[in-house]
């Protein structure tokens, strides 16, 4: 039977799943791996560390029976690689929560009006653009050896096709840089000079660019892939509304966004993996809060979420930014706090006002991705759909539906971004392929029970 790959190059691990004609995760496998932070506020690793880690993935899959028809990555977003012609790392991948670039960025402030606006989103300095920036300023020879900055996936790929046909990305990616014209659908010439590097060519996600051979399972062809989050998009297949992915971090996503200029953007504009584009209000505080309140008052995830329970939080509210924000909701300086503490507090009222002030952040979120005057839930569309790993408690799904004050529904599909990398593979090769999807049951505001989707 044929099945196609799709590899998902986090942060932390990498993820490969295995995907039949029918949509079903036939197999999967993950491997951890650590960034290396040399000095305070650096984030970096080596690219062989991603190419080993997809090798024992690959290794550790039982794919016998089977025919493997492609493959397609999907990457961590931002970030910098440099690399040589034949696509080869110069240096270790710069990752996206390093720091070092803060001060690159006021050369993005200085950008003509038109430029700048043209980026349209946040300035900050995780993105390539910036990166790219830094290590021109503090690494010219490095620099002038370099044939472009590559995002994550894309070096990853290179080291499977190292060819002067692996300098390419995807859309997806690209608008995720700082240095792509969202207007113009196109490299920023003015973004581009600024850092310093040349920009790789930039083709569909789905297009193969060669073929590798994989051990233990042979030649195969290799398509571009795309970033992580929009993959993600397009496992669920979510075209419109809005959705919520929980998980360290908040990411939510609108669909369907039409770019234009914005010269002071407070949430992101990227192309998605096929030819549209979606809006993005991220957070950094999520489920990093409550893991952080589980810590310090001594809770068990049910424990925590039994403070659902109860009717209020006893007049506690909670910040939850413990590692700052990006802008909009909250910023890079402010600092997680509960208020409203009196003799009579409890560990219970603690908890709950921690999950409160998560899903209330949410909320705000959600409603700067809604231009003035447009509702939140246009005609026609569904609950907000939810994913990720901290929405999969039904108590926490109702606590985000009174937030939000709108039906929301658990949608889940495995290795989520993996499996969009592999339907991109799939459309590479020629392969008609859609990925189950559990749906769980319409969870409505303020509702004592629930209704079937």
């Amino acid at each position: 039977m044929d099945v196609v790959l799709g590899a998902d190059l986090g942060t932390s691990g990498l993820k490969v799943a295995a995907l039949d004609p029918t949509g079903a995760v036939v197999a999967e496998a993950e491997v951890s791996y650590a960034w290396r932070s040399p000095q305070p506020g650096w984030a970096q690793i080596d690219v062989a560390v991603w190419r080993a880690a997809l090798d024992d993935a690959l290794a550790s899959l039982d794919l016998s029976g089977y025919a493997v028809r492609g493959l397609g990555i999907a990457g961590q977003m931002h970030c910098a690689v440099l690399v040589d012609g034949a696509g080869r790392a110069l240096a270790p991948a710069l990752l996206w929560p390093d720091q070092r670039a803060g001060a690159a960025l006021d050369r993005w402030r200085d950008l003509p009006d038109d430029a700048r606006a043209a980026l349209a989103n946040p300035l900050v300095p995780g993105m390539t653009g910036p990166l790219a920036a830094w290590l021109a300023e503090h690494e010219p020879d490095l620099v002038r050896r370099a044939a472009a900055v590559l995002l994550p996936k894309d070096a990853l790929r290179a080291t499977l096709v190292p060819d002067a046909e692996s300098l390419v990305t995807d859309r997806s990616d690209a608008s995720a840089t700082l240095l792509w014209d969202v207007a113009a659908d196109d490299w920023s010439p003015a973004a581009v000079a600024l850092a310093g590097v040349g920009a790789p060519r930039v083709l569909p996600g789905h297009d193969v660019v060669g073929t590798t051979v994989l051990g233990g399972i042979g030649e195969v062809p290799v398509v571009v892939g795309g970033a992580d989050t929009p993959l993600a998009l397009l496992a669920t297949g979510t075209t419109s509304g809005l959705q919520v992915n929980l998980g360290t971090g908040a990411q939510l996503l609108r669909p369907g966004a039409v770019p234009a200029p914005v010269l002071d953007p407070v949430v992101h504009t990227y192309a998605d993996a096929t030819d549209g584009w979606y809006a993005m209000a991220a957070l950094q505080n999520a489920g990093l809060a409550w893991d952080w309140v589980r810590r310090v008052l001594g809770f068990g995830w049910d424990e925590l979420v039994a403070t659902l329970e109860r009717p209020g939080s006893g007049g506690v509210r909670f910040a939850p930014w413990l590692t700052g924000e990006r802008g909009g909701v909250a910023g890079p300086d402010d600092r997680g706090a509960w208020t409203g503490l009196h003799p009579g507090t409890t560990r219970a009222d603690l908890g709950r006002a921690a999950l409160d002030g998560v899903a209330a952040a949410i909320a705000s979120a959600a409603e700067l991705l809604v231009p003035a005057g447009d509702p939140v839930r246009p005609a026609g569309d569904g609950p907000v759909v939810l994913t990720g790993g901290g929405v999969r408690t039904p108590a926490v799904q109702q606590l985000l539906a009174d937030a939000l004050g709108r039906p929301v529904q658990h949608v889940q599909v495995r290795s989520a971004s993996a499996t969009g990398a592999a339907l991109l593979a799939a459309r590479g090769v020629g392969l008609d392929l859609v990925p189950q999807r559990r749906l769980g049951p319409v969870v409505d505001p303020g509702a004592e029970s629930v209704r079937r989707g």
